[in-house]
C-alpha cells in the first residue's frame, strides 16, 4: 500500500476518530450516571486510554504493522490469543461504526425533519455506504476528507467551552447522584469516547516512518482530546445541569441552543454530523486494515488481504466490513452498543497492556524506538497499572447484557480460531 501519512496526517486521524464519538453522542448517557461529575468519568477514562495508549506506542515502535494487536498479542503470547485479540478488536471497530453512525443519523434527522422524515436507519446505512466508498478510493483521500472534517470537529467543541465559560461555577461540579459508583459507571460509558486512539496503529503500513511517527502522534493524539472532553464536559453541566442533559438526543446542540437559541442549534448538529462521520470514516478505514493485516496470515481468509490493483486498497476487507457494520446498525440501541464494545475494549487493552510486560522478559533486545519508563528491574510498572484498571472497568460497566454480549462475541471468536487454526499461510 501507498506510505501517504506523515505526523500530521496521522495525529489527525487518531484526534479525527476520538472526538466524533462519545462526546457527541453519550454525554448525556453519561451525565446521567455521573451527574455534575461527569467530567472526573472523562478524566478517568483518560487516565486508562493514557496507560494503554503508552502500551500501543512501545509495541507500535517495535512492530509497525497494519495486524497491530493481532501481531502484539502473537508476538508475546500465541497465535490463539493473537486471533481472540484481533477479533475482538474488529467486534469493536464494525460495532463501534454503527454506534455512531446512529449518532450521525440522529443529528442529521433533526437537521433535515423539516424537509425529509425517514427512519433513522435510512442516514445511518447512507453513511456507512458513503464513506466505505471513500475508504475504498483510497487513504490519500480519506486523509483529506479527515483533515477537514476534524477541524470542523475542533471548531465545536471550541465553541461549546467558549460559550459555557460565562456559566463556569453555576453548579456544584462534585455532585454525583448516584455516588462513586455512578461516576465510574460514567467512565466505562463513556470510555467509549477515547475509542480510536489505538486505531492510529494500524495505519503502520501506509504511513512514511511507522516506528518514530506512529507512537508520537498516538500519545499527541489522546493528550489534546482529554484537553478538549474535560472542559466540554465542564461547559456542558455548567449550562444545563446534568438533569436537561441527561435527557438530551443532542446533547452539545442542546448546550449552544439554551446560550445562543435555535441559530446555535443548528450550527452544533452540522458540526456533529462532520464530526461523527469522520469518526465513522476513520473506524471503517482502521477496521478494514487490521482485517487485511490478519487475512494475510491465514489461507481460509486470504481473499480479504486482496488490493485493488488501481486504487491500491483492500477492497474486499473494505466492503465486507461495511456489510457487517450495517447489520449491527440495525440493532439500533447506542447505549447497549457502546458498553458492548467496551467490554470487547477492556478486555483487549488488559491483553496489550500484559503483552509489554511479557515482551520485556521474553524479546528484551527487540529495538524499541519508544519504550515506557518507569521499571523495577524489567517489569514495567504503567502497563501493570492498564492491566488492572482495564479489568476494572469491565466491572463497572452498567448493563449485564453487554458483559454477557461480550462474552459471547469471544466465545465465537474463539469458535472461528478452530476453523482457521490449521490453514495459517506463511507471513
Amino acid at each position: 500500500m501507498k506510505r501517504e501519512l506523515g505526523y500530521l496526517g496521522a495525529t489527525l486521524a487518531g484526534i479525527g476518530i476520538i472526538l466524533g464519538a462519545g462526546i457527541y453522542v453519550l454525554l448525556g448517557e453519561a451525565a446521567g450516571l455521573a451527574g455534575n461529575s461527569v467530567w472526573i468519568s472523562f478524566m478517568i477514562g483518560a487516565f486508562i486510554a493514557a496507560f494503554t495508549g503508552l502500551s500501543y506506542a512501545e509495541l507500535s515502535s517495535m512492530f509497525p504493522k497494519d495486524a497491530g494487536e493481532y501481531l502484539y498479542a502473537e508476538e508475546a503470547f500465541n497465535e490463539h490469543i493473537g486471533w481472540l485479540v484481533a477479533f475482538m478488536v474488529i467486534f469493536e471497530g464494525v460495532v463501534a461504526a454503527a454506534a455512531v453512525s446512529l449518532g450521525f443519523a440522529g443529528y442529521f434527522s433533526r437537521m433535515v425533519s423539516q424537509w425529509v422524515s425517514l427512519p433513522l436507519i435510512v442516514f445511518a446505512v447512507g453513511c456507512l455506504v458513503v464513506f466505505s466508498i471513500v475508504n475504498y478510493r483510497g487513504i490519500k483521500e480519506t486523509q483529506s476528507f479527515n483533515i477537514f472534517f476534524t477541524f470542523f470537529e475542533i471548531s465545536g467543541l471550541l465553541l461549546i467551552i467558549f460559550l459555557g465559560m460565562s456559566y463556569f461555577g453555576k453548579v456544584n461540579y462534585f455532585e454525583m447522584p448516584q455516588g462513586v459508583p455512578g461516576v465510574l459507571s460514567g467512565a466505562s460509558l463513556i470510555f467509549f469516547a477515547f475509542i480510536g486512539f489505538e486505531a492510529v496503529v494500524k495505519l503502520s503500513e501506509e504511513t512514511k516512518n511507522p516506528r518514530r511517527i506512529i507512537p508520537k502522534a498516538l500519545l499527541t493524539a489522546i493528550g489534546v482530546t482529554t484537553f478538549l472532553y474535560i472542559l466540554v464536559a465542564i461547559a456542558s453541566v455548567s449550562v444545563l445541569g446534568w438533569e436537561k442533559l441527561a435527557a438530551s438526543t443532542a446533547p452539545l446542540a442542546d448546550v449552544a441552543a439554551a446560550v445562543m437559541g435555535n441559530n446555535a442549534f443548528l450550527v452544533l448538529a452540522i458540526i456533529a454530523i462532520f464530526a461523527t462521520a469522520n469518526t465513522v470514516m476513520i473506524i471503517l478505514v482502521t477496521t478494514s486494515r487490521l482485517l487485511y493485516g490478519m487475512a494475510k496470515r491465514y489461507k481460509k481468509i486470504k481473499m480479504f488481504s486482496a488490493i485493488h490493483k488501481s486504487r491500491r486498497t483492500p477492497y474486499i476487507a473494505v466492503f465486507f466490513i461495511m456489510a457487517v457494520t450495517i447489520m449491527f446498525a440495525l440493532i439500533g440501541n447506542i447505549k447497549l452498543i457502546a458498553e458492548t464494545t467496551n467490554f470487547a475494549i477492556f478486555a483487549t487493552f488488559a491483553i496489550i497492556n500484559a503483552a509489554v510486560i511479557k515482551l520485556r522478559y521474553s524479546q528484551p533486545k527487540k529495538k524499541r524506538v519508544f519504550q515506557i519508563p518507569g521499571t523495577i528491574g524489567k517489569f514495567p510498572i504503567i502497563p501493570a497499572i492498564g492491566v488492572a484498571s482495564a479489568l476494572f472497568m469491565i466491572t463497572q460497566i452498567d448493563d449485564w447484557r453487554a458483559i454477557v454480549g461480550g462474552l459471547v462475541v469471544m466465545l465465537i471468536g474463539y469458535g472461528l480460531f478452530q476453523v482457521v487454526k490449521n490453514t495459517k499461510s506463511k507471513r
